[in-house]
């Protein structure tokens, strides 16, 4: 019960996956789960003596469960490819697994970086996510923001994990887009109209909760940055639902 398997998602992922899988060295099994990338992310991987499955990407909860269940071991650690295990939080990983008094699972925090400066606001500051947990309590659900579905307590680990989510603007967008237009996808299953409010409103409101509210002015020009980014991406993802309505409309 104290093994561990840790699990990578990828997708075109050559700039992260070395210092990714190496950073959970600890863990017994390494699994990549990758989404058929098109760059050198799964040559890398393979000299690097880890699991590697493909399959078709529909959506991050799928994905990840899908790999779950190929997991040899209970214990799961789930890594996005931009994160890094600190030794700190290693070391809390360890313990936990050896002693979990009784939760199925352990939220991390984690440090975001963009453009090499690390981002202390801006909505940042209490970022979260569900990273280690035992496989038969724990599920992940959800199309775009995936969470844990947890049967029973979780607890916190102490330390943080670093999060690069920037390794250029071109590829920051593309995450952006990306998501988006799983969003789009998302709420038009739903029937979700849009209107002015959704293009005029929600876009400005995105800015002024991660600039003002959130504090982002604090982090200088990077914080700016980021809060106009995130406010474009309200407002892309609304333009693809508005696509997706009228090719329905047209056809």
């Amino acid at each position: 019960m104290t093994k561990i398997t840790a699990i990578i998602p990828t997708l075109n992922e050559e700039f992260h996956i070395t210092d990714a899988i190496k950073s959970v060295s600890f863990a017994d099994e390494i699994i990549i789960i990758d989404s058929y990338s098109t760059d050198k992310t799964i040559e890398i991987a393979e000299k690097l003596h880890v699991k590697i499955i493909k399959r078709k990407f529909d959506d991050f909860s799928s994905q990840k469960n899908f790999a779950i269940d190929q997991a040899t071991h209970s214990w799961i650690y789930i890594l996005d490819a931009d994160e890094r295990v600190t030794p700190e939080v290693e070391k809390e990983i360890l313990e936990a697994v050896k002693k979990p008094n009784d939760f199925v699972g352990f939220y991390v925090r984690r440090t975001f970086y963009f453009a090499k400066q690390k981002i202390n606001y801006c909505g940042w500051q209490g970022d979260k996510v569900v990273r280690l947990f035992l496989k038969e309590h724990c599920s992940y659900s959800g199309v775009v923001h995936e969470t844990i579905l947890a049967n029973g307590k979780l607890g916190f680990l102490k330390n943080k994990i670093d999060h690069f989510g920037y390794r250029s603007y071109d590829h920051f967008i593309s995450k952006i887009n990306h998501y988006s237009s799983l969003k789009a996808k998302q709420l038009h299953t739903n029937g979700k109209k849009v209107t002015a409010f959704h293009l005029l409103i929600k876009p400005a409101a995105r800015f002024f909760i991660h600039y003002v509210i959130r504090l982002g002015f604090l982090d200088g020009l990077a914080g700016l940055i980021l809060a106009k980014i995130l406010a474009y991406s309200v407002f892309t993802r609304y333009i693809k639902l508005w696509l997706l309505n009228k090719e329905i409309k047209e056809s």
